[in-house]
């Protein structure tokens, strides 16, 4: 069995959590008895055990309803658990060891803090990651998320679930007890249906104790609060049992069931909302401020979970059931996304060519405040992609929805769990390095044979053998997601996302039991540029000009180009992707495709509907350039590798138009998702707004780009937040993927994201 640090952190967590509510004493007691309960299921079927575990956890898990809350449900989470992802406790039934140490230290007491290393012993066996982490992670290849030494790294988790709200707000919690007891009346044995109505109880049971904390508060309270909260606990009985006739119901019974799933992400809120706020508008139960204020307090709740990366609430776009009443609802999310600023949620707009013009103003005036928001997707090209990448027919290929740092899944349908992300440049420099990787001096090679440098005469022999050793990475990739999926079942049904995924309670399975419709999965990539740009290189020094041997640029890299100056003034001389160049865009897109391929070709051979890649960033790109020795292209030892599918910090020299032009030569059907991120400085923003607008329609319409993450910010204000950081406590920047407070990013994040370009009125080019 392979070693690692089981106390090692599990995900990237840049927003800072919220204390528990509970004291110390309640908090361990809750942990022994989920501990306990967990211990007495072992020999039943995981359904019935996952269920007794989550009455252990709710309602007691719900906390306080604070004053600003328009609807209930705020949740503590402990070291100990059970969930679908990392940035909420954990994955399954779940030990977060490092923050049970924490915990521990709190304690007062030696028989309490033994009492935790009890604990802590017992779940060394039965966490379902380190389970996974046990079985797949090898010494020197596939390493555990987020374990930046390896060229791979992979985990189990259940991320990005869009759930079939819909169906959830047109049958309310008994019609779907109805459904599934048609299906049990068939098979009384089924244990899917037999805990699923358990989970349902649980959803009851929360939604009254809600009720009832609700009507508690009433007591102390007068006028208008008393009268919200006492609505509240109206509302939180009726869909206890029932389906909403009102806005505030649909949105609380969606928020209470996200909560009990463990899902982090909302889907398309402005078409299953819509229809509510407009009736409740146009029968006068509700003013446009109140519904302002509502979906103001939906935003802080989100925010409060502290996801990072997710949050996802996505508007407009083709496919919706009521685009009337839905843009109603997305005028409103557009004006309480301007003026709240926040990291989260992860406001996303998807439009077309008949998008109204007002929307695409709004937009642009969330962010020319700095808002960071919302991320716009083109439906235009992504519909189509989506469906050839996921095998899938146009009408399920428009419910698409984009989730974490941009990955796609359909809501209802489909899983498409990251639990992948693999390092192309770490693996150029072992393949050149003869399986050896310059950082630490470990063979990284897998038992592959790989030739000397001399042997080859031609960069497509050169090529070719990178593209072998590559192969052997994306065997293994498509190898830990499937068991990923293995491992998760044999333990868990994930049941509350189960019940709201086609076809789960029809065929009376849970999502990875066989019951989701569309099992598939995505790969996130890293270092894509850099390894094209370095490609590039090699053929352009080595086998065009000459100038230098392939021995010879592979000891100036090893060298972190010390005394090899001039080779790397040449290496950052040559053509670099980003600036609308045939030569360097050409060989991005052909190492992009044959990432890409690969990676769908094999996961449709091992069973999945898809597997795609997403060229995606969070902060891993710099946490990976960190032990990721020096590269062809002229990165240094140890920096920054590029962001997503941007150039390399710096790289692009040719202004806005030329960088954008770059981005939009993919072929989107090939991956599950593109982070494309640009920058202008306030001045050149608000100054030039039409021609920007006029230059986003060109590259989304004419030239095919499928998504655009855009920052307004001066440069000069991101170098003043790093030396007076106490200045710029609400400074919201595009990390990528996600948004961020900027002073709370670690010291190398930040300058990677000084190093991209602003464009500003000195610098911008604009040939639109």
């Amino acid at each position: 069995m392979v070693k690692f640090d089981v106390d090692g952190a599990q995900n990237v967590e840049v927003s800072v959590k919220i204390p528990c509510e509970k004291s110390l004493e309640e908090q361990l007691e809750i942990m022994e008895e989920y501990t306990r309960v967990h211990k007495a299921g072992a020999g039943l079927p995981k359904e019935i055990r996952e269920v007794n575990c989550l009455k252990v956890l709710y309602p007691k898990m719900f906390r306080s309803i604070e004053p600003q809350d328009k609807i209930a449900g705020r949740l503590d989470f402990l070291p100990i658990g059970f969930g679908c992802v990392t940035s909420l406790g954990g994955v399954g039934h779940y030990c977060v060891f490092h923050k049970l140490r924490v915990f521990q230290k709190q304690l007062p007491g030696e028989e309490e803090k033994k009492r935790v290393d009890h604990l802590y012993d017992y779940w060394l066996d039965h966490d379902l990651k380190t389970i996974y982490c046990k079985e797949m992670l090898t010494e020197t290849t596939v390493g555990r998320f987020i374990d930046t030494k390896y060229p791979l790294i992979a985990t189990a988790r259940l991320s990005g679930m869009m759930l079939d709200y819909p169906k959830l707000l047109e049958k309310g919690i008994g019609g779907l007890r109805e459904d599934i007891q048609r299906q049990l009346n068939k098979n009384p044995k089924n244990q899917f249906h037999l805990a699923a109505l358990d989970c349902l109880d649980i959803f009851a049971d929360s939604a009254k104790a809600l009720a009832q904390k609700a009507q508690n508060q009433s007591i102390s309270e007068s006028g208008k609060r008393k009268e919200e909260l006492v609505n509240m606990a109206q509302d939180l009985q009726k869909v206890s049992i029932d389906p909403p006739e009102t806005f505030p119901q649909a949105m609380q019974l969606i928020w209470l069931y996200a909560l009990l799933a463990g899902c982090i992400n909302y889907g398309r809120l402005d078409d299953y909302l819509g229809p509510y706020l407009v009736k409740d508008l146009e029968e006068g139960r509700i003013t446009q401020e109140e519904a302002y204020d509502y979906v103001y307090s939906l935003w802080t709740m989100i925010e409060n979970r502290r996801t990072t990366v997710n949050g996802r609430i996505i508007v407009g776009g083709k496919g919706r059931k009521h685009p009337k009443e839905a843009d109603v609802f997305l005028h409103i999310a557009m004006k309480v996304c301007k003026n709240t600023r926040y990291v989260e949620p992860q406001f996303t707009l998807r439009f077309d060519r008949d998008t109204d013009g007002s929307i695409w103003d709004e937009a642009l005036d969330a962010l020319s405040v700095g808002a960071t928001y919302p991320t716009l997707y083109n439906d235009e090209v992504n519909v189509p992609a989506v469906a050839w990448g996921m095998r899938i027919s146009d009408e399920d290929a428009k419910q698409y929805v984009p989730f974490g740092c941009t990955e796609f899944v359909i809501q209802g349908k489909s899983t498409g769990t990251p639990n992948i992300c693999i390092n192309l440049l770490k693996i150029l420099n072992i393949f050149m390095n003869e399986g050896i990787d310059p950082m630490d001096g470990q063979d990284k090679s897998g038992g592959q044979r790989i030739p000397k440098l001399s042997s080859y005469r031609t960069f497509e022999e050169f090529f070719d053998g990178y593209k072998k050793f590559l192969d052997y990475y994306l065997d293994l990739a498509v190898d830990r997601q499937y068991q990923s999926y293995r491992i998760m079942n044999e333990h868990v049904g994930f049941l509350f996302p189960s019940i709201l995924m086609d076809d789960c309670i029809s065929r009376g399975k849970a999502l990875l039991d066989g019951g989701v419709r569309y099992l598939g999965g995505t790969n996130e990539t890293y270092g894509n540029i850099n390894t094209s740009d370095s490609l590039w290189a090699i053929k352009d020094l080595v086998f065009d000009q000459k100038k230098y041997s392939l021995e010879e640029l592979n000891q100036a890299v090893l060298a972190n180009f010390e005394g090899y100056e001039q080779i790397r003034e040449d290496c950052l001389k040559c053509d670099k992707y980003g600036n609308d160049l045939d030569t360097a865009d050409g060989m991005a897109n052909e190492l992009y495709e044959y990432v890409a391929k690969g990676v769908r070709d094999r996961g449709i051979a091992a069973g999945m509907q898809y597997f795609l890649i997403v060229i995606s960033n969070n902060q891993l790109n710099t946490e990976w350039g960190n032990e990721t020795g020096a590269s062809c292209d002229g990165r240094l030892s140890g920096m920054y590798m590029n962001p997503a599918n941007n150039p390399q910090g710096g790289a692009d020299k040719s202004g806005p138009t030329a960088m954008l032009n770059s981005l939009a030569k993919f072929n989107p059907k090939y991956h599950a998702g593109s982070v494309q991120n640009i920058k202008f400085s306030p001045a050149m923003f608000r100054k030039n707004r039409e021609v920007i607008k006029a230059l986003m329609k060109t590259y989304f319409f004419r030239k095919g780009g499928c998504h655009l993450m855009v920052t307004v910010v001066d440069k000069s204000t991101l170098e003043d937040a790093v030396v007076h950081p106490e200045k710029y406590p609400n400074l919201i920047v595009r990390v990528s993927g996600f948004s961020a407070v900027f002073v709370n990013l670690t010291p190398e994040v930040q300058q990677e994201l000084l190093s991209r370009a602003t464009y500003d009125e000195e610098r911008c080019h604009m040939a639109v």
